[in-house]
């Protein structure tokens, strides 16, 4: 008999031991893959080769070439770095085209040498060919480089940035898992959504302003759909959790290659998703426009729920669920509709999540959900499977140390360090940071 306890401000339920144990081993198994895959060395004549687009430049001073000057890239959802060879040379392959940040790491060149126009961090757009030479203008000058508390501030705010976009879409999952034990694998799928269909409204001539809700009103469409059109049809036959996580995941695979059949593979930008102007905050950190209507909306639609889910009747209703179905469905609650408004609430989260990721990037794809998807199921299992506000609570730790993280290690490894990080804390606390331990027996 399992023994669970309601729990405080936001949560949605009680962890479920098996299937945490088995979304652990499914992260454990996909970092050891990422490890092997992003450990190998940088060389210049190597970096990126798999890719068609490629981003290449030289390092030298008055005609002199420097060697093992460390460049930088990052961008779109994609970072690298590599050190110019003995003629000076650099280039990095990258996944698509796109706006990219490119830095020249001033303590790489010798002494008295610096960047002199423009600064180490430069911005480089895409044109029509697919690569793009870039040059920094070098000489003896005075360096201003940036501390590393700067650096650190700045990463953090980033981090902040992407952690409350990730913690709607992990509110998600873990209300759906709340109220039925479900770890859907068809999130990441739910979060394309919301992008897509800013982006279909956007070609029908649907003005920005009026696409963007819309397109959340859609995803929310979309989560009921998945739930009346499969769960809810699976739930009737008594079908098990195992096999209907299995269903999620074949309903992944098969949702993310109707949008590429529909979308094709490349990568399409939002109206004013690059461009956006920048706005000083303190010291060095500068956000922009679009990141700071970004973390002001994910605020308050975070506010929003948590205020639904402690004061609403449906809220409360939601909670009683997560505790104890049946005892719900004997109280009167109609624990089928219940189940039904989690589904619609995960949707236009997710959707309202991948909107904001495709600003973020920036850039959407047939595949960007499904780049994330093992952050959210990081962000719940490390707050606390079947908590609301542990998901929030997870999401942050998680996007502020990628984000962080790339001071002190190589930028390929940041992410790999996320998910250490979480499995980490789980070894010493397994229910997660927020949820209740459960007994069984």
């Amino acid at each position: 008999m399992q023994n669970t306890t309601k729990g405080q401000g936001m949560l949605v339920g009680a962890p479920h031991s098996r299937f945490r144990r088995l979304i652990i081993a499914f992260i454990a198994l996909v970092l050891g893959f990422a490890g092997v895959a992003l450990t190998s060395p940088a060389y210049a004549d190597t970096v990126g080769d798999e890719y068609e687009f490629q981003i290449f430049g030289n390092v030298k001073n008055e005609g002199e070439p420097l060697n093992d000057v460390l460049i930088q890239i990052s961008g779109n959802g994609y970072s690298a770095e590599v050190r110019t060879d003995e003629n000076g040379q650099w280039a990095i392959g990258v996944p698509e085209k796109g706006t990219y940040q490119i830095t020249l790491v001033e303590d790489t060149l010798p002494e008295g040498i610096a960047v002199l126009e423009g600064g180490p961090v430069q911005t480089v757009e895409w044109g029509f060919t697919n690569n793009v030479a870039y040059n920094f203008f070098i000489g003896e000058g005075q360096r201003t480089p940036l501390s590393t508390f700067d650096q650190f501030l700045m990463r953090v705010f980033d981090g902040l940035n992407f952690g409350l976009l990730l913690g709607l879409a992990a509110i998600g999952l873990s209300l759906v898992f709340g109220t039925t034990a479900l770890p859907n694998f068809a999130q990441g799928e739910m979060v394309t959504f919301g992008a897509l269909a800013v982006l279909l409204f956007v070609v029908l001539g649907v003005p920005v302003w009026l696409a963007f809700p819309l397109a959340v009103l859609l995803s929310a469409g979309f989560g009921w759909a998945i739930d009346a059109g499969v769960f809810g049809q699976l739930r009737k036959r008594s079908v098990g959790i195992v096999q209907m996580m299995i269903v999620s995941i074949g309903l992944s695979l098969s949702v993310r290659y109707v949008y590429q059949f529909f979308v094709g593979g490349g990568t399409e930008q939002l109206p004013g998703a690059s461009g956006s102007p920048e706005v000083p905050l303190f010291r060095t950190v500068t956000l922009s426009v679009n990141d700071l209507i970004s973390m002001g909306v994910s605020l308050v639609v975070i506010i929003g729920v948590g205020w639904w889910l402690l004061n609403t009747k449906m809220g409360k209703a939601t909670r009683a669920v997560s505790d104890n179905a049946s005892l719900a469905a004997a109280s009167g609650i109609d624990v089928e509709r219940v189940i039904r408004t989690v589904w619609v609430l995960a949707g236009g989260l997710s959707g309202l999540a991948g909107i904001l990721w495709a600003y973020f990037r920036p850039g959407l794809k047939w595949d960007m959900g499904e780049k994330i998807l093992l952050f959210i199921f990081a962000a719940g299992v490390l707050g606390g499977l079947g908590t609301a506000f542990g998901a929030l609570v997870g999401a942050l730790i998680v996007g502020v140390f990628i984000e962080t993280s790339a001071l002190f290690i190589p930028s390929d490894l940041k992410y790999v360090g996320a998910l250490v990080i979480m499995i980490a804390i789980l070894l010493f606390r397994p229910q997660g940071i927020l949820g209740k331990r459960e007994r069984i027996g």
